[in-house]
């Protein structure tokens, strides 16, 4: 295998996984709208920052097993969908918090794969 796209397929995953994790963490911001005090403040910020942290706890794991990356970017993308399907969001919301972490999922396991080719090589 080429080793620029060995390169690129290690770190895509990775630094979008990241990229995401961020950009989910810019929506625990509304938390300063509410005018709950210090402490109620701080324990929603909390509250809305765990998938974050979730997802960031998955990114470690991931760094060095893809095959976990993958099974949990998309699970929770799979988890998104089944447990916001009744809300009325429109579709683009769906293709941001389920397929972006799906994609992130299938680029882990397709690096899982390549490595394991290499390494029986």
């Amino acid at each position: 295998m080429n080793t620029t796209l060995w390169k690129t397929l290690f770190w895509t995953p990775r630094i979008a996984g990241i990229l995401f994790v961020l950009f989910v963490s810019l929506f625990a911001f509304d938390v300063f709208e509410e005018g709950l005090g210090v402490w109620g403040t701080l324990l929603a910020l909390f509250v809305h920052l765990l998938p974050s942290l979730l997802l960031a706890i998955a990114i470690y794991v991931a760094w060095k097993r893809e095959w976990v990356g993958a099974v949990l970017f998309v699970g929770w993308a799979i988890w998104y969908v089944i447990f916001f399907r009744d809300r009325d969001f429109p579709w683009m919301t769906y293709a941001l918090m389920a397929g972006i972490p799906a994609a992130i999922g299938l680029l882990f396991l397709a690096d899982w794969i390549w490595q394991k080719q290499i390494r029986t090589a």
